[in-house]
């Protein structure tokens, strides 16, 4: 029997909800400390906010969104073992406002959208060293809105990040080995 991993959603119209997800290399939800934080950085921008999440793992990050008001997600999953647990938690929440690509991340950025994007979580495996080039992509080829907000998520120790030159931070923190920071453009 394949053990499963939990996470809770904070807050909002699914509150206190707990959402399984399979052990897959690389995933690493982002915990309810940092989660609960980033929300409340977000809270004035998060209710009725196009969000994309990418490389979207235990979906943690796309379910509180969702839970707390965002129009709609679209999140992004390479794992097979991942998307099917997305799937399963999509259902049960009844989230029809969340929609699931099984894809590669940065494969599927060097596309542009249908629509640019509020709120993008950028949350990579840390082992993969992904996160300056994704960021790129969101820049690059209009994923952004005008006024987007841009979360990303790395390792304490990974210090070769390099954001977009227009992106301005607006908060950073760090909890366990991880940096979080969110970014504005100008």
């Amino acid at each position: 029997m394949t053990v499963r991993q939990r996470v809770r959603i904070i807050a909002g119209k699914w509150r206190s909800r707990v959402l399984t997800f399979p052990s897959v290399d690389g995933l690493r939800p982002t915990g309810d400390r940092i989660r609960e934080t980033l929300f409340n950085w977000l809270a004035p921008n998060i209710v009725g906010a196009n969000c994309l999440d990418l490389f979207s793992g235990s979906g943690a990050l796309c379910f509180e969104a969702l839970s707390r008001g965002a129009a709609d997600c679209l999140a992004l999953e390479q794992s097979p073992k991942a998307l099917a647990a997305l799937t399963e938690n999509k259902a049960l929440l009844a989230a029809a406002e969340l929609t699931l690509r099984r894809t590669d991340t940065v494969a599927y950025l060097r596309n542009s959208p249908d629509k640019p994007f509020d709120i993008v979580f950028v949350d990579p495996p840390f082992d993969l060293n992904l996160l300056t080039e994704t960021c790129a992509l969101l820049e690059d080829n209009h994923w952004l809105t005008a006024d987007s907000l841009i979360y990303c998520e790395l390792s304490a120790r990974h210090n070769s990040f390099a954001p977009p030159p227009n992106w301005r931070i607006e908060r950073s923190k760090a909890a366990g080995g991880v940096n979080y920071l969110l970014y504005s453009r100008i």
